[in-house]
C-alpha cells in the first residue's frame, strides 16, 4: 500500500494552481480531489473540482468508478477538520460503527432533533477512514489535507464553489493563481496574474516584483508598491547585479502584506529572483537548498522543480 501523509493547505493551493500552457487540471491523470463530508455539506460548498466521494448503506466508503487511482499523481482527501493521521476517530471506528447503529435506532424512535443535527455532518477522520480505502490502489501516497475543508477555505475561500461538474473547455478555461511561496507571504506569477485585479485582491497582494521590460499599469491603489527591474529574457542579461535590491525590497514589503515576484511567462527571471530571495533569507548557500528541510524549500523543490530556469540565470544564482 503506499500509504497516508499529510497535506498542507498551501501544498493542494499549489497542486490546484500548476499550469503549462493550460491547467494542469485539464489532465485526467494529474489530481483526484475526493471530498469526505456528507452530501449536504458538499452542496452547501466545496473545493474546486473535488467530487464527493460515495459511501454504501454500511458507511464504507466506494472507490469512484471514472478514477484509474493508480495513474494518478496526486489523490487528496479532505473532511471537514480532521489534522492528523493519528485520529483516534479512525482506531475506533469499527467499534463506533456499531454503537451508531444503536444510536440511530434510538434517535429514530426517540426523534430525537439534536442528533438528527449532528448527523448531518461528517464525523472527525473521515478522510482517514477514505484514504484507507483508496491506499489499496494507488501508487503514491494518499493526502490528507490537513484541517480539512474549515482550515482550506478560511486560507483560500476563493478557491470554493458550489459546481458539482466541469466540463473539459471549462478546465481549458480556469486561470491559475500564482504560486505560493511563502504563505500568506510571497507568491510568484506571470505578467497576466499580475494584471489581474481580482488575484491582487485575493491574495491581498500589497507589493509586486516586475522582472521584465515589459511596463504594465498593475495597480490602481496608490498605496501598494511595484518595483521595476528591467531584464531581458536572455542569458546573457544581468539579474546578479538586481539581487540585493529585490532581496531588500521583499524583505521590507513583506512586513506589510503580500510580495507577488513576477516576469512575463513567470519562469527564468522571476523563478531566480524568487531562489535568491530565499537564499538571503534562509543564508543557504545554492548547493544547500535542495537539501534543505525548511517549509520554503521543500515548496520550492514540490512546486517549481519543473519551471527550467536559463543558463544565464543558474549562473547568476551560483554566484550570489
Amino acid at each position: 500500500m503506499a500509504g497516508l501523509v499529510l497535506c498542507e493547505p498551501t501544498e493542494l493551493y499549489n497542486i490546484l494552481n500548476q499550469s503549462t500552457k493550460l491547467s494542469r487540471l485539464t489532465e485526467p491523470n494529474y489530481l483526484c480531489l475526493l471530498d469526505a463530508r456528507t452530501k449536504r455539506e458538499y452542496n452547501e460548498s466545496h473545493v474546486i473540482t473535488a467530487r464527493r466521494v460515495k459511501q454504501n448503506p454500511m458507511g464504507d466508503y466506494l472507490v469512484p468508478d471514472s478514477v484509474e487511482l493508480e495513474c494518478v499523481k496526486y489523490c487528496v482527501v479532505y473532511d471537514g477538520k480532521t489534522s492528523s493521521l493519528d485520529d483516534i476517530y479512525y482506531d475506533d471506528y469499527e467499534e463506533k460503527k456499531e454503537d451508531e447503529k444503536g444510536t440511530k435506532a434510538a434517535s429514530e424512535i426517540a426523534g430525537d432533533e439534536s442528533s438528527s443535527s449532528c448527523s448531518q455532518n461528517a464525523e472527525v477522520g473521515a478522510a482517514i477512514q477514505c484514504a484507507r480505502v483508496l491506499e489499496q490502489f494507488t501508487r503514491h501516497p494518499v493526502r490528507i489535507l490537513k484541517g480539512g475543508y474549515e482550515r482550506f477555505t478560511a486560507c483560500y475561500h476563493f478557491l470554493r464553489t458550489q459546481k458539482i461538474f466541469w466540463m473539459p473547455q471549462e478546465l481549458d478555461a480556469f486561470q491559475p493563481y500564482p504560486v505560493e511561496i511563502l504563505p500568506a507571504q510571497l507568491y510568484m506569477g506571470n505578467c497576466r496574474q499580475a494584471c489581474d485585479q481580482q488575484i491582487q485582491k485575493d491574495l491581498k497582494i500589497k507589493a509586486q516584483v516586475n522582472i521584465s521590460e515589459e511596463i504594465a499599469t498593475l495597480f490602481t491603489d496608490e498605496s501598494k508598491t511595484l518595483l521595476h527591474v528591467s531584464v531581458a529574457d536572455s542569458p546573457d542579461a544581468d539579474l546578479f547585479s538586481f539581487f540585493p535590491t529585490i532581496c531588500h525590497f521583499i524583505d521590507a514589503q513583506m512586513t506589510l502584506g503580500a510580495v507577488l515576484v513576477f516576469s512575463t511567462l513567470g519562469l527564468s527571471r522571476s523563478s531566480t529572483a524568487v531562489m535568491a530571495f530565499l537564499m538571503h533569507s534562509s543564508h543557504y548557500p545554492l548547493k544547500t537548498c535542495p537539501e534543505a528541510r525548511t517549509t520554503d524549500m521543500a515548496d520550492w523543490k514540490n512546486y517549481k522543480s519543473k519551471q527550467l530556469c536559463s543558463p544565464g540565470s543558474q549562473r547568476e544564482r551560483e554566484t550570489f
